[in-house]
């Protein structure tokens, strides 16, 4: 597969996970989880038999489809056979696939239990199971879901638990299921990756666009991330990108699965250059190749920042992260700086040179391209008759101004957000005091002593 040496938490985890003892594993995405916990899972499969023997329990509908690609690439050799299952893909579908007998599942929370209470997925033969980017699925309210599956798997299995942060919620879990687990923990001093160059630009919420525009026009990434806060902010910024002359094309939470897995396959393939999502792109996604990440929005927290610049600098590769910020965001900077342990580095706004500059560079580069790829022979005799008139330095400064993008200035209107400022204080999913939010979004406020006014599941009450 083109591995040449393990990553610290596969050389970690891989030998106590043969062993059958639980594991709870630490480490940061992009570190190589999957295959830590893929090749023992692979290793203690029983040929032998037609039952399922193996569970992945996931977040996101993506990082079911990535792991089960990932597992049946490991285990093709000995035949194993992963199957994601998934809410937004035919449940039909998925049932004709289950009686092929695969000896994985990797599924999010819903549509196991979907297939659990119809019972085309049986439990009673799991002797494995892995609860991957645990943190994200209790962030995203799934402890309930994930609990009432736990509990109708036989007792005598094995756990394997992996989470790039440990909250006191995956520690509750890990005592109420796990038997004793192995902790491993890689977890670096500072959060981010040290090859990624990370920089931000404070300027006023309507310079973000054209600065962004100009930033891709400098930076010319062959493959890059664009994040916005919202889905509406999503396809705006695609549109207005597509508008501009660049490759782009956005992805969130309420386009069809069929749609997201076809801007992610163009993406993965570079028939797109841009990426333009929502922070469902950034967990899991395993895209090698993205050179630069685009904070067009910077996120409310610094667990989402980390997870979202993470989509570049993988595997020992160097990447770049450029967050947009206004004033009144700057304490969202501070903060994620301070948990992160890593300064950003100012950067002022592009310049109109500076733009210029960059294109020049890329229409060089393209030059040179074609001058290396030899296929000049039938234009030699028209470049010799206009030598005989222009010198060569006119001649080649006309052929740079012809290729060189200028930049494109089509007016593009992007709604102004007013999700930013510092956040409130964070509460962890087990406190649903007054104030927190229950599992389905709802705002849920408790009857405070004197009798004042309350909010119940949304509907406000009168005062008493």
């Amino acid at each position: 597969m083109g591995f040449e040496e393990a990553t610290p938490i596969q050389a970690q985890s891989i030998p106590v996970a043969l062993t059958g003892q639980d594991v709870l594993g630490q480490a940061q995405t992009g570190t190589g989880k999957t295959a830590a916990f893929g090749i023992p899972l692979i290793d203690r499969t029983d040929m032998e038999s037609n039952d399922i023997q193996a569970l992945v329990i996931t977040p996101t509908r993506e990082l079911a489809i990535q792991v089960a690609e990932e597992l049946n690439r490991i285990g093709q050799v000995k035949r194993v056979k992963a199957l994601p299952i998934y809410g937004g893909q035919d449940i039909n579908r998925q049932i004709r696939s289950l009686k092929k007998k695969p000896q994985i599942i990797v599924g999010t929370p819903g549509r196991l239990q979907d297939h659990m209470r119809r019972r085309t997925i049986r439990l009673q033969s799991i002797h494995m199971v892995v609860l991957d980017e645990a943190d994200e699925m209790l962030q995203m309210g799934f402890v309930e879901e994930i609990e009432a599956i736990l509990s109708e798997i036989p007792e005598e299995h094995q756990t394997l638990l992996f989470s790039a942060t440990m909250p006191r919620d995956i520690r509750a879990l890990a005592d109420k299921f796990m038997k004793n687990p192995v902790e491993i923990k890689t977890k670096t001093k500072e959060m981010t990756i040290p090859t990624i160059e990370q920089h931000y630009i404070e300027l006023a919420g309507g310079q973000k666009f054209d600065t962004m525009c100009h930033l891709l026009d400098i930076d010319s990434p062959e493959l890059a991330i664009v994040f916005g806060r919202t889905k509406k902010r999503v396809d705006e910024l695609a549109e207005g990108l597509n508008k501009r002359g660049y490759s782009a094309e956005g992805i969130h939470g309420d386009l069809s699965q069929a749609r997201r897995d076809t801007v992610i396959r163009r993406f993965k393939e570079g028939t797109i250059d841009i990426m333009v999502a929502t922070d469902v792109a950034a967990r899991g996604l395993d895209i090698s190749g993205v050179t630069h990440v685009y904070n067009f929005d910077i996120p409310q927290d610094p667990e989402s920042y980390v997870h979202r610049i993470g989509r570049t600098g993988r595997a020992g590769k160097t990447g770049i992260a450029m967050t947009l910020v206004t004033s009144r965001e700057i304490g969202l900077l501070r903060n994620i700086e301070r948990v992160t342990k890593k300064k950003m580095v100012r950067k002022s706004i592009p310049t109109f040179n500076e733009v210029m500059v960059g294109q020049q560079k890329q229409a060089v580069e393209s030059l040179l391209t074609v001058v290396a790829e030899n296929k000049t022979r039938n234009y030699v005799e028209t470049a010799e008759r206009l030598l005989e008139d222009i010198d060569s330095v006119t001649l080649l400064a006309a052929a740079l101004k012809m290729i060189t993008k200028e930049p494109d200035t089509t007016t593009v209107k992007i709604t102004e957000d007013h999700g930013g400022g510092f956040p409130r204080k964070q509460r962890s999913s087990g406190d649903r005091g007054r104030g927190g939010r229950n599992r389905r979004g709802k705002t849920e406020f408790k009857r405070s002593k004197n009798g004042k006014s309350f909010r119940d599941k949304g509907k406000r009450k009168s005062k008493v």
